[in-house]
């Protein structure tokens, strides 16, 4: 019985509390357009290998701090590639779903899915495994994107996606069934990172955060897809669908155009005016757009800065600090005790819906909460979103600890926990509404947001793993974290946590809410500096 509560965890546990995740990669909406007439320059001072510490000038324009930035480019093609790129992460939601009314099934005595049995320990290791395949990939998966690009690397995947969908579809063992699961992972966190990257490269920053937020929604679809299908389809029929998934995927982002900062970066600038004009419109001023990108990539190319000058930089040391501590919460913020004891709280509350139902209800309040947080993330901004999250957590989660600390001392049948039967499943709705609005899909968007170029593959690569190392071992490790100090210590522990990410959150993270890289780096604490332009005028 509490196997299933197990792997309906594990499943949500991912994304990113699974993850998602995520995560933002690489040249994410860098640069704006910086009109050439304007004069004065802000530049960072920047380190550069090779010149004995002399500093290099990275420029943008002053104006365009202070003055508002045209943004009057076509929205919707831009949705239309941002929706058809996550159509992977969908891919990937039915994966991280898969295990809740799947693995329930096949570890029953009685199961004739398929021609082997499978034990309880084997179910969590088929349940958990997709962590692992997620880690491992989320590193190399940047440096193939920095090779061959966003578009293709993606529509590669589609190869592992569907390979590890036919092997645990047609497992003639729990070995194959196991494999499986594990190469689906590692297309599924390849995704957590190729999806949210392609997304916000493409993006104007008005509707960055929007398009990003897109990632953590299509999971959350694909997570209920998973729970609603696959209670009441065979799991021969559910996996054949799960299949489907990404080959649809492939079909429909064939047609999608190319990151327009990768294609600059690789000296393609034919077809990155081509991009330009798919996502913006022959309207928009691409001209200045694409300039700005090709300035951006020769002054990289001409002022080479050594990775580790890069990564020691004050603002590139607060931006790893904020991703990893954002990961971190995210992961302990409490998640998987919630999903884990779903069904528990759903009986103590009196309610008589049967799990898988139960199991719906809280995918549809989650894929509601997070199409929210996608509608208003770029009107509240993160920090708030981030703040509300966890506050709200933290008195859930310590709700949530009263009453079973009062079950598990007094009994279910108690006066005192009847009395207060209705907290459980309030609470339930309550955090998983505020975890979606905050903590679900911010963190994978703010390592794209945080981070230059030079060390963006990197720390949204290792980010990334970090943050599947740590669903594997929080969802590994949660039932004997459990028999040790109790059901109603642990959520007052996940509680303490988010009142850290609270503090955290409130003093280092910046608003980054419609903020072009430029920007975001001053916030970090770059000191911009006022220089004459080329032309030696003030």
């Amino acid at each position: 019985m509490f196997s299933s509560r197990v792997n309906t965890g594990i499943a949500f546990g991912l994304f990113p509390v699974s993850p998602p995740l995520a995560t933002s990669l690489l040249t994410a909406n860098l640069f704006m357009s910086i009109p050439r007439s304007m004069e004065q320059s802000c530049r960072f001072n920047m380190p550069v290998a090779g010149n004995n510490g002399a500093m290099a000038d990275v420029g943008v324009s002053q104006s365009v701090l202070v003055e508002p930035r045209g943004d009057n480019g076509r929205k919707l093609p831009q949705y239309i590639a941002a929706l058809s790129a996550t159509l992977g992460a969908l891919a990937a939601g039915s994966m991280l779903g898969w295990s809740s009314p799947v693995v329930f099934k096949i570890t029953q005595a009685n199961s004739t899915d398929y021609d082997f049995d499978v034990s309880s320990t084997q179910g969590d290791w088929v349940s958990s495994l997709i962590n692992l395949g997620a880690a491992a990939v989320c590193f190399p998966i940047g440096l193939i994107m920095d090779a061959i690009g966003r578009k293709k690397t993606m529509l590669l995947l589609t190869l592992p996606f569907t390979l590890g969908w036919l092997l645990i579809t047609f497992a003639p063992n729990v070995g194959t069934l196991m494999a499986g699961r594990f190469i689906t992972g590692v297309a599924g966190g390849a995704f957590c990172v190729t999806a949210p990257a392609y997304n916000s490269e493409i993006a104007q920053d008005s509707i960055r955060g929007t398009l990003g937020s897109f990632f953590q929604l299509m999971i959350t679809v694909g997570i209920l897809f998973a729970y609603a299908v696959g209670s009441y389809t065979s799991v021969f029929i559910f996996n054949i669908l799960c299949t489907l998934i990404p080959i649809i995927f492939a079909l429909i982002f064939f047609f999608m155009p190319e990151s327009p900062n990768f294609l600059v970066v690789k000296g393609k600038l034919d077809e990155a005016r081509e991009s330009l004009i798919r996502l913006r419109g022959r309207n928009y001023d691409v001209d200045s757009e694409l300039t700005n990108l090709q300035n951006k990539a020769e002054a990289a190319k001409s002022n080479p800065v050594s990775f580790l000058s890069a990564i020691t930089k004050k603002t590139a040391l607060k931006a790893l600090l904020i991703c990893y501590a954002l990961m971190l919460f995210q992961q302990l913020s409490g998640i998987n005790a919630v999903i884990f004891n779903t069904s528990a709280i759903f009986s103590s509350a009196g309610a008589t819906i049967p799990a898988p139902i139960a199991t719906i209800i809280i995918g549809v309040i989650q894929v509601i909460a997070t199409f929210i947080s996608s509608v208003v993330v770029d009107r509240l901004g993160r920090r708030i979103l981030l703040l509300f999250s966890a506050l709200v957590m933290c008195l859930c989660s310590t709700a949530l600890g009263v009453f079973f600390f009062l079950k598990d001392t007094h009994g279910g049948e108690s006066s005192i926990v009847e009395a207060i039967s209705w907290l459980p499943l309030l609470s339930l709705s309550l955090f998983i509404v505020s975890f979606s609005l905050g903590f679900g899909p911010i963190p994978w968007m703010m390592a794209g947001e945080l981070c230059l170029i030079d060390i963006k593959s990197f720390v949204g690569s290792t980010a990334g793993t970090f943050n599947w190392l740590l669903s594997f071992t929080v969802t590994s490790t949660f039932n004997s974290l459990n028999t040790a100090i109790g059901s109603g210590q642990v959520f007052w522990m996940f509680a303490g946590i988010m009142v850290l990410g609270f503090v955290f959150i409130f003093f280092i993270v910046p608003e980054t809410k419609g903020k072009s890289v430029d920007e975001i780096q001053i916030m970090l604490g770059a000191e911009p500096e006022t220089q004459t332009n080329v032309d030696g005028k003030k």
